[in-house]
């Protein structure tokens, strides 16, 4: 292996801990968020934007890990990103509109609920 492999090499790895210590980040932000946001509203969106990006991150870190190491394309863990960037916004997304039509009210200070001015714009035409 001569000196520009190696560097090559180190590089990787460090793109690899990078990564999967963002990811990491991230995930411990939505955990954190989950516990500390007031309702259901800040809450899914503490569990569903910084979740994406850290399973993303974990699995960006994991793909590069088996290319560079074994010389493997891992096809399940695209998809398992490309899934998680699509689902996980639509979900929550669904959860809060049910939510909201549950009669569930977000905490509002400074600012006004603009879902529910829109729906009495409706009903009042």
């Amino acid at each position: 292996m001569t000196e520009i492999d190696m560097l090559i090499q180190i590089i990787f790895n460090v793109i690899i801990i990078l990564s999967i210590l963002i990811g990491s980040f991230f995930m411990l932000s939505a955990t954190i968020g989950i516990i500390r946001f007031p309702d259901v509203y800040t809450k899914l969106h503490a569990a569903t934007k910084a979740t994406t990006l850290g399973i993303a991150g974990i699995l960006i870190g994991g793909f590069i890990f088996l290319y560079v190491h074994y010389n493997i394309v891992s096809g399940k863990l695209i998809l398992a990103i490309l899934f998680m960037m699509i689902t996980n916004p639509v979900s929550a997304h669904m959860i809060s509109r049910a939510a909201h039509n549950k009669g569930i009210k977000p905490v509002l200070k400074n600012r006004q609920d603009a879902y529910d001015q829109y729906k009495s714009k409706l009903t009042s035409k």
